[in-house]
């Protein structure tokens, strides 16, 4: 097997020289550098990356933060996240919270071990001072959440304004009675979602009906139990703002099955624009997020951080959202897809 004496042999170069080439060091031209490459070429030569971590003090390696990969919303930008960051040389570990406040501080030990260069959260279950503890021992960024005494770079659209919209639409089509569903009123995101909803029923003096149950929207199941709920509590709610297009979806077929006409009888709104809100019959209105865009950026300005090494002032980017109007919530019409 080569080792680094030979490449200097066989490209007539120091050692030394070779190393530089090797570690991404300045101080060698282009010229002694193709050299090298050439030499590790011919020979067949491998550099030890782990003695260059060691020798760098990095990973070359992130986590990504999330609540539950089955949920095509992360699970797409997830594969976002890994394109980018295997861009810049670097891998990603993909860690699932499952919701859960203490499995989030043991991937953020991931941090202060130093198993990890940096850290992308796309869900916070925490209150923010105990994240902050962290952020000595590598940068973290934000992704999809807002929370508002974070010190750190976030990314992410207008939750609240994003639901105001969907809400709103939900008002024009003619619904009176409206209900909000969400996941869990602990994330940044539901609350903003609530304060969106909540902005419009009152601005236009609609009804709304709230229930414990409307708080555990997670999945395609959970949708069509909450449907069943909704019958039995108050059917004459006739529109509903989710936080999911799963969740949407599930609320929907079990409605088609009951004899309730979507959106005649009940229209429904979800979130996140996935394949299934355009597979459903009737197509879901709901609302599109840019993820790879998110995603990309996100990556990009942690392996930013990671590589200046400081710590780094709270930064805001902000991208659009845009309302997919479909059948859940409209007569069948031209529709854009």
């Amino acid at each position: 097997m080569p080792t680094i004496e030979d490449v200097a042999r066989h490209a007539g170069l120091s050692r030394t020289t070779v190393s530089r080439v090797i570690n991404d060091q300045p101080y060698v031209c282009d010229e002694k550098r193709q050299r090298v490459v050439g030499a590790m070429r011919d020979l067949g030569y491998v550099p030890n990356s782990s003695a260059r971590r060691l020798r760098s003090q990095k990973t070359e390696t992130i986590a990504i933060l999330l609540p539950r990969i089955t949920n095509p919303f992360f699970s797409h930008m997830i594969e976002a996240m890994e394109k980018k960051a295997s861009e810049w040389g670097y891998q990603v570990i993909i860690c699932q919270t499952h919701y859960s406040s203490q499995k989030e501080l043991d991937y953020l030990e991931l941090l202060r071990t130093k198993q990890v260069d940096g850290m992308i959260m796309t869900s916070v279950h925490n209150e923010w001072s105990a994240i902050e503890e962290y952020l000595p021992s590598g940068p973290i960024v934000l992704c999809n959440e807002n929370i508002e005494e974070a010190n750190t770079s976030i990314i992410y659209i207008d939750q609240q304004e994003a639901a105001y919209d969907a809400t709103t639409h939900l008002i024009e089509q003619g619904c009176e009675k409206l209900a909000f569903l969400s996941g869990g009123m602990d994330s940044s995101i539901a609350l903003s979602r609530r304060r969106g909803f909540m902005k419009a029923v009152q601005q236009y003096n609609v009804s709304f009906v709230e229930h414990d149950d409307f708080n555990q929207a997670v999945d395609v199941e959970s949708g069509r139990e909450i449907f069943q709920s909704i019958q039995q509590e108050d059917a004459t709610i006739d529109g509903i703002f989710t936080g999911s297009d799963e969740v949407a979806a599930g609320i929907i077929y079990e409605a088609m099955n009951n004899g309730v006409s979507i959106p005649d009888d009940l229209a429904v709104v979800g979130f996140d624009n996935q394949t299934i809100s355009k597979l459903m019959n009737p197509s879901i209105t709901t609302v599109e997020q840019p993820v790879v865009e998110m995603a990309e950026k996100c990556v990009e300005i942690l392996i930013q951080q990671i590589e200046q090494r400081g710590r780094h002032k709270r930064e805001d980017y902000i991208f659009p959202h845009t309302l997919k109007k479909r059948t859940s919530t409209t007569k069948p019409m031209a529709i854009p897809m």
